[in-house]
């Protein structure tokens, strides 16, 4: 074989292993080259190839392609060359190559240089099996190392084939920031590179930096996008109104102008009119004239024909006809014959009167008086706390330089006369008007003016400013894991339509715009129901029918348990409340002498308050921090119970009661002045209390070792509120707001 080869390259074994096929890199095609995953297409090219080399049928090939890999794996596996790639699954598809998938012998040493591998196929070569004679122990194993590295699609460093390259290992991440160059650098780059002597700063404090700036500018991106936008808004409504004014006179130059044409055709036709019946009357005259002459003319002529013939008659004759002749002459000598023209022949000059063309003409270039505007009413969310936007509409083709746009308040208190107005000039049909108060009417009317004058006024319309912003109260919210009932006051003299809740989770500060909208809401007071263990921060608006108020000063709700006020409107005058609202403090002051009168809403004999829980049907729960020689009494009551009574003395409250007295500790669980008989060994320094309205009970617990006290059945028809009396000096330190504890859970 190596003779018939002639020069082919060949491995340094002399001879093959048996079984292998290995084929000269000449036999390819200079111009093919193999490429790294080889597609479908190619396939039928690489059989053909594969077929002119082997001269074998296509089964035979496949056939002896898979004996000869099932060879290969025993043999690694008899030497041990077995690798970290699995056999049997990753051998290349012999289908999809189209070839024995195992690599030529032969083959040219991969060039360095050269991303692309070539595989080059020179003059037409024999192939024969090699068999293993002279092969050492240590090449056969070389051999089937390479064999079985190529199959599983490796090569080796000798040979030129397809390598999936090994990933290099990923070089330090950067986590400094060169302020001088601006850019990221690694750590060791500060002491021995050129950043050396630059300013650097760690990258998480740069990435901050350079996103606050972004940040910064794109602010003042959306300003100025926000300025640019109604600086083309106002130039668009300018050019709409120049487009307008200058339409306006297109239309008045045309009308004028076809008005003094039909002015013009009128006159003429008036004036040829008049030349008609002038001429009429002149030829009608001449012609009766004419007629007349023609008349006395023919009767002269018989008057001379007859004379005539008289003269040729005898004498007696003559002097009959005579007589009567002579009368006849005499009568037609005496009428009078009219010689003189009746009408002249000259043309009269005719007096064209233009003053009226000419007042048309005049009038092109005279702009008349606009006819009054028409104000619009208001426009739902068309104001602020302090300003308003009024529109206004001309329904005529007037030319209009400006508008005049007068106001004042509508107070009823005073006269009209005596009320200040305002007045404002601008050249668009709509101004906005600041420098308002809030909640207030205001009276409006406009005038349009143009070089001719003013118009009439318009009619006036009244507008409204928005509301001020509500002012939620604060220490009067209450809470629980469902719900919230937040109290705000309107911060208005004048009534409001209706006022919007404004809901936030406060866990999703990413989260832009508000969770949920509570509308029309009437009263200054709102029941909204919410998720349990979420933080709520809440808004409220008011809204009337200029649109809503700015946002309220916010406030933060936990829905974690039930957080509630005390009502110091039922504080008795003995007891006081801290600032924060959770403490109750009886002082050591003498007690006043003169009797309380009794009151509605004031506990007047028991020294007691009564706090605002959440009207909310569920588990409420809170804490009552005690101190053990003090006398008090913790529950519950009903709103209407009697404040000159004690609590437990009535079916309206069910109270745990404590008297200290000569180291003695005695509990009481009241209700309608009963107690059962229990004995607490251990005193409790932090009471719990838990309300279950569904199942009517009230539970009373040592909380510092998880305790169950007392659990009382209510007859719960209506709310109840927590109470808290103090009997003697002391404090009761109240803890609502917190999560029900895991050993009240069970009652």
């Amino acid at each position: 074989m190596e003779e018939e080869a002639g020069e082919e390259p060949v491995l340094d074994r002399s001879t093959a292993p048996k079984g292998f096929h290995f084929y000269h890199m000449d036999l390819y095609d200079s111009e093919d080259r193999l490429q790294i995953f080889p597609e479908e297409n190619t396939r039928p090219r690489r059989e053909t190839v594969q077929a002119e080399m082997t001269h074998e049928p296509k089964e035979a090939r496949e056939g002896q392609a898979q004996r000869d890999l099932q060879e290969v794996d025993e043999l690694v596996h008899l030497y041990g060359l077995e690798d970290d790639h699995k056999l049997g699954d990753d051998f290349v598809d012999e289908d999809r190559m189209g070839m024995p998938a195992y690599l030529p012998y032969g083959m040219k040493r991969r060039e360095p240089a050269r991303e692309q591998r070539d595989w080059r196929l020179g003059g037409e070569a024999e192939v024969e099996d090699q068999g293993f004679a002279g092969w050492g122990v240590a090449g056969q194993s070389q051999a089937l190392w390479e064999a079985y590295r190529y199959t599983h699609g490796c090569a080796s460093e000798e040979y030129e084939c397809y390598v999936i390259p090994e990933e290099e290992d990923e070089e330090e991440t950067a986590d400094l920031f060169c302020v001088t160059c601006r850019t990221p650098i690694r750590a060791v780059e500060k002491d021995f590179d050129e950043h050396k002597e630059h300013t650097v700063t760690p990258l998480n404090k740069a990435l901050e930096s350079a996103k606050d700036e972004i940040h910064k500018n794109m602010y003042k991106l959306e300003q100025q996008i926000i300025e640019m936008e109604n600086f083309a808004s106002h130039l668009e409504e300018v050019f709409i109104t120049v487009e307008e004014n200058f339409g306006r006179q297109e239309q008045n130059f045309e009308s004028h102008y076809n008005e003094i044409l039909e002015t013009l055709a009128q006159k003429y036709e008036e004036k040829i009119q008049a030349l008609g019946e002038k001429k009429k009357e002149k030829l009608e005259a001449l012609y009766g004239q004419l007629v007349s002459c023609g008349e006395n003319l023919d009767t002269c002529k018989e008057l001379m024909e007859t004379i005539e013939e008289m003269c040729h008659e005898e004498k007696v004759d003559f002097l009959k006809d005579a007589v009567a002749m002579t009368d006849r002459l005499g009568k037609f000598l005496k009428t009078k014959t009219d010689v003189e023209l009746s009408a002249q022949p000259d043309f009269e000059d005719q007096t064209l009167d233009f003053s009226d063309v000419e007042q048309l003409m005049g009038s092109m270039n005279t702009i008349p008086a606009p006819s009054a505007p028409v104000i619009n009413p208001q426009a739902p969310n068309s104001a602020t706390g302090s300003s308003v936007r009024v529109c206004w509409s001309l329904y005529t083709d007037d030319t209009i330089e400006s508008y005049q746009l007068s106001y004042r308040p509508v107070q009823d208190n005073l006269p009209r006369k005596e009320q200040a107005e305002f007045t404002v000039t601008v050249k668009e049909t709509y101004c906005s008007v600041t420098n308002l108060e809030p909640n207030t009417q205001y009276e409006f009317w406009v005038i349009a003016q143009n070089r001719a004058g003013p118009s009439p006024s318009s009619e006036h319309a009244v507008y409204m400013t928005a509301p001020s912003p509500p002012i939620i109260k604060i220490e009067e919210i209450r809470s629980c894991e469902e719900a919230v009932l937040i109290c705000w006051e309107s911060g208005n003299l004048n009534p409001v339509d209706s006022y919007t809740v404004e809901l936030t989770q406060a866990e999703a500060p990413a989260a832009s715009g508000v969770t949920e909208s509570v509308v029309g809401i009437p009263t200054c007071e709102s029941l909204i129901q919410l998720q349990p263990g979420q933080s709520y921060t809440i808004c409220v608006r008011a809204l009337n029918v200029g649109g809503p108020s700015a946002r309220s000063t916010p406030a933060t709700v936990h829905t974690t348990g039930s957080y509630f006020p005390l009502n110091k409107a039922t504080c008795h005058p003995w007891l006081t409340i801290s600032e924060d609202g959770f403490t109750v403090i009886r002082s050591g002051r003498k007690s006043l002498t003169q009797e309380l009168l009794p009151h509605q809403t004031r506990f007047t004999r028991c020294v007691a308050v009564m706090g605002n829980l959440i009207p909310v049907q569920g588990r409420h729960y809170w804490e009552v921090e005690v101190d053990e020689h003090l006398d008090y009494t913790v529950g519950v009551a009903f709103e209407d119970v009697p404040k000159q009574e004690d609590l437990g003395a009535n079916g309206l409250s069910w109270c745990m009661r404590h008297i200290f007295a000569s180291s003695r500790h005695k509990y009481e669980f009241l209700h309608n002045r009963t107690t059962p008989d229990i004995r607490i060994t251990v005193p409790p320094k932090k009471i719990g209390i838990l309300l279950d309205y569904e199942n009517s009970k009230l539970s009373f617990f040592n909380v510092d070792i998880a305790q169950h006290l007392y659990t009382f059945s209510c007859q719960l028809h209506q709310f109840v509120h927590p109470c808290f009396s103090l009997e003697k000096p002391g404090c009761l330190k109240i803890r609502n707001g917190i999560s029900m504890p895991m050993h009240a859970t069970f009652y």
